[in-house]
């Protein structure tokens, strides 16, 4: 019941007490929700230019067991108006659907983004569960991963646009109570046209979010199986 509530008080911050609106005119939502190579550069040549100034990374401060692909938001009051001009037009602070974040913090720190509609579909399922108490599990689908029983919650199917693709992908439960997006569709596509080459034991998030500007957020470690077949790699912890 704790996990429920903790990830329904992190996604209700993500999406409205931290500023973030998705009520726009279609314009405004096309502008929004552009992947902007030229503010991704904007944005991390800002990052550098303070880190080289104040020995820091511009980053807000979240709990040490924080996911990863979350960890590290942007703080954007330390940059702007000082290393860069105004927030970009898709951040969330502007009313976007994108939260920049830092990724590989100790090694090369890159700005990356995380599409918060999975946030948002999340924290739907996680207030609906709160009024349940607990989900309703479905089928298994690997250890420790299960799909939802919406017609027993009285909740039509959630699903959450890819931001890799036009798929609608799943979003499916850990038997820790935590909702997640399953990203095997995509992943088995990458897998297939050789976007990503992996082995058995490889883990195919860290393999996306080293090429793609969005990060794979709010889910569960993947792999392969002996037969290039994506599965999940999740031990429940």
């Amino acid at each position: 019941m704790k996990r429920w509530m903790y990830a329904t008080i992190a996604t209700t911050c993500i999406l409205s007490g931290c500023g973030a609106s998705f009520s726009a005119s279609p314009e405004e939502q096309r502008v929004q929700q552009q992947v902007s190579e030229a503010d991704l550069l904007m944005m991390q040549q800002a990052v550098e230019a303070f880190q080289q100034q104040t020995g820091v990374l511009p980053i807000k401060t979240k709990a040490h067991d924080t996911p990863l692909y979350i960890k590290y938001p942007i703080d954007f009051q330390q940059l702007v108006p000082t290393y860069m001009a105004k927030i970009p037009a898709n951040a969330y602070e502007q009313g976007g659907i994108y939260q920049y974040v830092l990724y590989d913090v100790e090694q090369h720190p890159t700005v990356k983004l995380v599409d918060l509609h999975a946030a948002e579909r999340i924290r739907d399922i996680n207030l609906r569960v709160f009024v349940q108490q607990y989900p309703a599990f479905k089928q298994q689908l690997a250890p420790f991963v299960y799909s939802l029983d919406y017609d027993k919650m009285r909740l039509d199917e959630l699903t959450v646009k890819s931001p890799y693709s036009t798929t609608h992908l799943p979003i499916v439960v850990t038997t820790q109570g935590e909702p997640i997006v399953d990203y095997r569709i995509d992943l088995q596509r990458f897998i297939d046209e050789g976007v990503i080459t992996a082995t058995p034991g490889d883990d195919l998030l860290a393999l996306v979010a080293d090429q793609f500007d969005v990060l794979p957020a709010y889910s569960v470690p993947y792999t392969v199986d002996d037969n290039e077949r994506v599965i999940f790699m999740y031990d429940g912890s």
